[in-house]
C-alpha cells in the first residue's frame, strides 16, 4: 500500500465528451501509505448550460458554476496530483475518457499512468455482492454517503471503498493472489501491475492461513466441517399446546415480542396436521407470522418423531429468510436445537475438480477471466459452493456450465469427492431436521421418483399459490432458440473453437487408426446441417406465430397456440422441420457416441486433459439427447399437452420459444405427490376465493373430504389503516381504445401523484399499457420533479427498482407481472397503491384458452370457474403490497370501474379484508386522499 493512489470522480453535463459534454465538478482524494493524505474538489464552469436532468441528478445548477473556474484553470493542479500515481475511479472508462478530453483541450498531454477500477475490483473481491453501484456498495460496507452524484462525496466514498478493497486483497492467501496475477493480465485496468508489486512486498510473508481457510490441490478453500453424524437419541419435549406456554417460549427468545393469536392458531393447525398425518390448506393473512407459525410446531414433530420435514418455498428470498433469520430465532426460542440445510439442484453447486482443470486453460474472454477471479476469491469464503451466492455476468453464467456439478463429471478420485459440495449437502440433508428447498426441486424430485431429495413424507409448501404453475412447467417441455444454438455452438464446427476440435485432436493423438467410423470432417458437416435445420425450424415457428396473429395490439411479445391437428401448410412445415431435426440429432449423436466408445477402448493412450474433454463431450451428448426427447414429445409423440409459441415480433428468431404443458396437473400431483406423502401443509396469504378453498383444491388435485382447511385473518386493522377509492368519471375499460384509456388514467395518475407527493406503486396487467402510460406522463412534464421508475424501462431487477423507489421521497414505481406479489415496501415509503385494471388473463393466452375449453367441454362456465378465480387471487396479491406492518396507512385506487359496476365485482371485494370504499369524481377523491394521508 506504499503506492500513491488518486481517487477521482467527475460530474458532467452528459455522457459524450467528444460531442461537447463538459465537466461541472472535479474531485480527487489522494491515498499514500494506506492513508488519505489530501483532498481536492472544485466546481467547474462548463461554459454551456447544465441540462435539467443533470441538475436534478447532481443538485448543481448554472448559478452555482457561474463564477467557478473553467477547467484549464484547475488542470495544472490535477496534473500535479496525478504525478506518479495510480488513477482510481468507480467505472474508470467514464472518468478517465472525460478527463483526457478536458486535459488535451487545456493543452496537456493527458494521463498515461496505471489505472485501477473499483467496479472491477469489487466484482472480483466482493463476488457475492448484490450490486456494484457505488451507493449500494457504500450501504454494504457501512460507508457514509450523504450526497450521491456530487463529485466530492462520491470521491470520498470511492476512496474509503478502495482502501477496504486493498485490505481485502492483501489479506487473501498468497496462493490465491498468485493465481489472480496471470488472470489479471486480461482485465481493463492495471490490477496486474499492482498485484506484482503486492507480491514483492509480501515475499517474506509466510502464507499463514486463517483458521477458516485450507489449501487443497492448489486451491485456497473455506474450511467446513462435514456433519455426517447420525441423529442422536433425543428425549421427547412436549409440544406447548396452550397459549400461555407458547407465550413463555417466545418471550424468552424474542426481543419486543408481540402476541399474535393467529400465529398460535396456525402453530396448532400445523402440529395437528403432522401429528395426525393429514393434508392441510392454511391461508394466513399478512402479519400473522406464518414462517414461525409452521416452523415452531414442525420442529417438535421433526425432533420427537425423528422425521425430516421438507420446507419448500417459491423464492430464494424466502429460503434465505428462513435459513438466516427464522432458524436462528427458532433455536433461541426452543429447548433444543434444530438442524436445517438448504438443498438445491445438483447444477447449482460447483465441481471443484472441473474448476481446477479449467483454471489451467488459456483465457481468451474478459467475462471468463473475471469469473475465474471471482470464484478464486469466493472459494475462500463459501461454505456451500452454491452458484446463487455469486453475482455472475451473463458470460459468467455460461462459464458456470463448464464447472457445474454434473453426473457426467462425477469424479472417480476419492480426494475430490471429499470436497464435493453437492455430495456434502446431500450428506448434511440426510441428518437434518428441516430440508429447505424450492418448488422446482421438490417437483423435480417428484418427476424423478424421489431420487433427488432424502426420503421424506412430511412437507410444508410455503408460497403455495405458485405450486400449480411450477408443476405445469415441470411436467411439460420447452424449446428456445438461444439455448438450442448455444448447445450446438458448444460442440461447434472446425471454424469454431469447440468440442469438435477437441474430439478431432484426441482422435489424431491416438496411434491406432479406425477407418470404420465417420471421419471428423463428416461430423463437421452434420453439425452444419443440424445448425441450418435448427435455424429453419425456429424461423418456421416464428413465421407460423406471426401469420396467425396479424394484429398485435401494440404488443411486441405474442403467444400463439400450436396444434399438431392443424393441417395448414405452415403447421405441416413446422412438423416436417421438427422431424428432420430429430433425425439429424440422432445421426450426430450416434456418430459422436461411436467415436467416444472407441476412444474409451484406447483409454491408456489418453492424457488427463483428454479424459476431461471426453467427459465434456459426454455431457454434450446427454444434453443433445434431451433436446431430441423434447422435440419428439412436442411434435411427434401424441400428448394432451397445451402447446404454444412465444415470439417477439421485433427479433422473431432469437427470442422464439416453444412450450408444451399439461392443461391440468391435478391428476399428476394427486397420484405422484399427495397420495404418497403422509402430511402436506400448503400455506400462503392468497389461497381462497370468496372465503372458499374449492378452486385451489381442484387445481392441485386435493380431495376436499380429506383436506383440512384454515383461514387465519391478518391481525392488521384494515378498516383503520386503508381507504379504497374508485374514480367513476373514468371510461369503462372495454368501451374505449387502449390509447383513450391510457390518456384517461395518465391524467388521473398525475392528479393522484400530486395529492400523495409520490410514494405510489402503480400495478399494470400488461407492459404495453405501462409503457404508453409512462411515455405520456413523461411527455406531459407535469411530474418532472418526481422520480419515475418503470419495470422494463428503467434498468434493473425488481429488487433494484424497489430499492431505488425507497431511496427517493417523491417517487412513482410502475410495475407489471412480478410486482403484483413479493414486493415488500413497509412504512411511509409506500402510501398509495394504484390498480389500473382488474388482473384478468387475456382469453387468447394459450393455457387460459385450453383450460377454458376443458371446462366448456364438461358443460362448465369458464369465466366463473377459471378466469374470475385467477383474477381474484392476483388482485389479492396486489392488494397485499400496501399494508406490511400494523403502523402502515395507505390508499388503494382502483381505476377499473368493473369492481363496482359488474355483478362479479363483489368477488374481488369479498376476498380482501373489509375496508371503507369511496367512489366519485377524481377531484372529490383527491381531497379525501389529502386529508387521509
Amino acid at each position: 500500500m506504499s503506492n500513491k493512489f488518486v481517487v477521482v470522480d467527475l460530474e458532467t453535463t452528459g455522457n459524450l465528451p467528444k460531442k461537447g459534454d463538459r465537466i461541472i465538478q472535479f474531485a480527487a482524494v489522494v491515498i499514500e501509505n494506506g492513508e488519505i493524505t489530501e483532498r481536492f474538489s472544485s466546481l467547474v464552469n462548463p461554459q454551456k448550460p447544465i441540462p435539467v436532468f443533470i441538475e436534478e441528478l447532481t443538485g448543481i445548477n448554472d448559478e452555482m458554476v457561474k463564477d467557478a473556474p473553467i477547467f484549464s484553470e484547475i488542470a495544472p493542479k490535477i496534473m500535479d496530483l496525478l504525478e506518479g500515481a495510480y488513477f482510481v475511479a468507480h467505472n474508470i472508462l467514464f472518468d478517465l475518457s472525460f478527463l483526457q478530453e478536458e486535459l488535451i483541450r487545456a493543452g496537456f498531454e493527458g494521463f498515461f499512468g496505471p489505472v485501477l477500477d473499483t467496479v472491477e475490483m469489487a466484482r472480483i473481491l466482493f463476488p457475492t455482492s448484490d450490486s456494484y453501484k457505488l451507493s449500494d456498495l457504500a450501504v454494504k460496507e457501512n460507508l457514509h454517503h450523504d450526497r450521491p452524484h456530487q463529485a466530492d462525496s462520491d470521491a470520498e466514498v470511492t476512496a474509503e471503498l478502495f482502501l477496504i478493497l486493498l485490505r481485502k486483497l492483501s489479506n487473501l492467501p498468497m496462493i490465491t493472489i498468485r493465481q489472480l496475477l496471470p488472470l489479471s493480465d486480461g482485465l481493463k485496468s492495471d490490477l496486474q501491475l499492482f498485484l506484482e508489486e503486492l507480491l514483492e512486498t509480501l515475499v517474506d510473508r509466510e502464507d499463514v492461513l486463517s483458521e477458516s481457510v485450507e489449501i487443497f490441490h492448489g486451491l485456497a478453500l473455506r474450511k467446513t466441517t462435514i456433519k455426517t453424524e447420525t441423529k442422536h437419541s433425543f428425549e421427547n419435549q412436549p409440544y406447548p399446546d396452550n397459549e400461555g406456554a407458547k407465550v413463555k417460549f417466545l418471550e424468552n427468545g424474542m426481543d419486543g415480542f408481540e402476541k399474535r393469536t393467529g400465529q398460535f392458531e396456525m402453530m396448532d393447525a400445523v402440529y395437528y396436521t403432522f401429528q395426525n398425518e393429514k393434508h392441510t390448506l392454511i391461508e394466513a393473512g399478512t402479519g400473522v407470522g406464518k414462517s414461525l407459525g409452521y416452523l415452531f410446531p414442525a420442529a417438535y414433530i421433526a425432533k420427537n418423531h425423528n422425521r425430516p420435514i421438507v420446507i419448500s418455498t417459491h423464492t430464494i428470498q424466502q429460503q434465505e429468510q428462513i435459513l438466516k433469520k427464522e432458524i436462528p430465532l427458532l433455536n433461541k426460542i426452543l429447548p433444543f436445537n434444530i438442524k436445517a440445510i438448504l438443498l438445491k439442484g445438483r447444477s447449482h453447486y460447483i465441481n471443484l475438480e472441473r474448476f481446477y482443470q479449467v483454471l489451467q486453460e488459456e483465457n481468451d474472454n474478459y467475462d471468463i477471466i473475471l469469473t475465474k477471479m471471482q470464484i478464486l476469491v469466493w472459494l475462500t469464503e463459501t461454505e456451500t459452493g452454491e452458484k446463487d451466492e455469486l453475482n455472475l455476468s451473463s458470460g459468467g453464467l455460461l462459464f458456470w456450465n463448464k464447472i457445474k456439478n454434473d453426473p457426467a463429471f462425477s469424479s472417480t478420485h476419492q480426494e475430490w469427492r471429499e470436497w464435493d459440495f453437492y455430495l456434502r449437502s446431500i450428506q448434511e440433508a440426510n441428518t437434518a431436521d428441516f430440508i429447505i428447498t424450492n418448488h422446482s426441486l421438490l417437483l423435480s424430485d417428484i418427476k424423478h421418483q424421489g431420487s433427488i431429495l432424502p426420503n421424506y413424507d412430511l412437507v410444508v409448501i410455503d408460497e403455495g399459490h405458485h405450486l400449480e404453475k411450477v408443476a405445469a412447467q415441470y411436467f411439460g417441455f420447452s424449446l428456445d432458440f438461444l439455448s438450442t444454438r448455444m448447445l450446438l455452438s458448444q460442440f461447434g464446427t472446425f471454424d469454431q473453437k469447440g468440442l469438435l476440435n477437441e474430439l478431432e485432436e484426441i482422435v489424431r493423438s491416438i496411434p491406432v487408426r479406425n477407418d470404420t467410423l465417420l471421419h471428423p470432417f463428416e461430423i463437421n458437416q452434420m453439425v452444419i446441417d443440424l445448425s441450418y435445420e435448427v435455424d429453419e425450424f425456429f424461423k418456421l415457428l416464428a413465421y407460423f406465430a406471426k401469420s396467425k396473429k396479424n394484429d398485435t395490439n401494440g404488443s411486441y411479445r405474442i403467444k400463439i397456440r400450436f396444434s399438431p391437428l392443424d393441417k395448414s401448410k405452415d403447421s405441416k412445415a413446422v412438423l416436417h422441420s421438427a422431424e428432420r431435426c430429430t433425425f439429424l440429432i440422432k445421426d450426430l449423436y450416434n456418430a459422436i457416441n461411436s467415436w467416444l466408445f472407441w476412444i474409451n477402448e484406447q483409454k491408456s493412450s489418453l492424457s488427463d486433459l483428454e479424459e476431461r474433454k471426453v467427459e465434456e463431450i459426454y455431457q454434450f451428448l446427454n444434453e443433445l439427447n434431451e433436446l431430441r426427447e423434447a422435440l419428439i414429445h412436442c411434435f411427434i409423440r401424441e400428448s394432451n399437452d397445451v402447446k404454444w409459441i412465444e415470439v417477439d415480433v421485433r427479433t422473431p428468431q432469437n427470442v422464439t420459444t416453444f412450450m408444451a404443458q399439461p392443461a391440468s396437473v391435478a391428476a399428476n400431483l394427486r397420484e405422484e405427490f399427495f397420495n404418497k406423502k403422509k402430511g402436506v401443509v400448503i400455506t400462503s396469504a392468497t389461497l381462497t376465493i370468496n372465503k372458499s378453498f374449492n378452486y385451489l383444491m381442484n387445481k392441485l388435485g386435493l380431495d376436499p373430504n380429506h383436506t383440512l382447511k384454515w383461514i387465519i385473518p391478518s391481525p392488521f386493522e384494515y378498516k383503520r389503516q386503508v381507504r379504497m377509492i374508485i374514480p367513476d368519471d373514468l371510461p369503462d375499460i372495454n368501451s374505449v381504445t387502449t390509447d383513450e384509456y391510457v390518456l384517461a388514467i395518465a391524467e388521473n395518475i398525475i392528479t393522484v401523484a400530486e395529492a400523495t407527493k409520490g410514494r405510489m406503486l402503480i400495478l399494470f396487467t400488461a407492459f404495453e399499457m405501462l409503457k404508453k402510460t409512462y411515455d405520456l406522463i413523461k411527455e406531459s412534464g407535469f411530474l418532472d420533479d418526481y422520480v419515475l421508475i418503470a419495470q422494463g424501462i428503467t434498468g434493473g431487477s425488481r429488487t433494484r427498482l424497489t430499492r431505488n423507489f425507497q431511496r427517493y421521497d417523491k417517487a412513482i414505481l410502475l410495475g407489471t407481472s412480478s410486482f403484483w406479489e413479493g414486493v415488500d415496501i413497509p412504512g411511509e415509503d409506500l402510501s398509495c397503491l394504484v390498480i389500473v385494471r382488474l388482473p384478468f388473463t387475456p382469453p387468447d393466452e394459450p393455457l387460459t384458452e385450453a383450460k377454458c375449453q376443458l371446462i366448456e367441454k364438461r358443460g362448465g362456465n369458464p369465466f366463473y370457474e377459471y378466469s374470475l378465480p385467477e383474477a381474484v387471487l392476483r388482485f389479492k396479491q396486489g392488494f397485499g403490497r400496501l399494508i406490511r406492518t400494523e403502523n402502515d396507512r395507505g390508499i388503494v385506487v382502483v381505476f377499473d370501474k368493473r369492481i363496482i359496476s359488474s355483478k362479479y365485482g363483489k368477488c374481488f371485494l369479498n376476498s380482501i379484508p373489509p375496508i371503507p370504499i369511496k367512489k366519485g369524481k377524481i377531484d372529490e377523491l383527491v381531497r379525501l386522499i389529502q386529508s387521509w394521508l
